[in-house]
């Protein structure tokens, strides 16, 4: 009873840091955007989803992954082990409780690469998209700085 309650505790604690964290508070030099976080996080979890199935259609033909090591017994008994293997493949946790074996070692290693290769891409593409935009607003100062000149001028030159 006393553990569910902390446990409860704790989860609601999280939860308040991820609602801080995500707030829409606006700092001067912050290279996070949350349309760019969220498209990361659910591509991850489709991939991590997507490869979970493929592990288990795999498993019907015989074991995917076992305990352990290749000697262990069959580590995949429902979806469910199959998902948490992807996901601790594609975070490139890699406990090593679960061990891919036959066809999957490949798929395993490409998910793995995804897994390292997809948050890395989106990173170099907010700081492109972050660096883009302080062009933009550089170019649009002088600019404006340009036009109020012409337009200073033009008003001398009318009156």
């Amino acid at each position: 009873m006393f553990s569910t309650i902390l446990a409860g505790l704790t989860i609601l604690f999280m939860l308040a840091n991820l609602y801080y964290f995500f707030s829409g508070r606006k700092y001067k030099k912050s290279y996070f955007q949350s349309s760019l976080f969220q498209k990361l996080f659910f591509a991850m979890l489709g991939i991590t989803i997507g490869f979970a199935v493929l592990y288990y259609l795999m498993s019907i033909e015989g074991d995917v992954v076992r305990v352990g090591t290749e000697e262990g017994k069959d580590g995949g008994e429902n979806f469910w082990d199959y998902l948490y293997f992807s996901g601790v493949t594609l975070l490139s946790v890699g406990y090593g409780d679960l061990v891919p074996v036959g066809k999957a070692r490949f798929f395993a290693l490409i998910q793995a690469a995804i897994g390292f290769l997809l948050p890395t891409a989106f990173f170099i593409r907010a700081l492109g998209e972050k660096e883009d935009s302080h062009r933009e607003g550089t170019k649009t100062k002088k600019e404006g700085r340009t036009s109020n000149g012409n337009d200073e001028q033009n008003e001398q030159v009318d009156d």
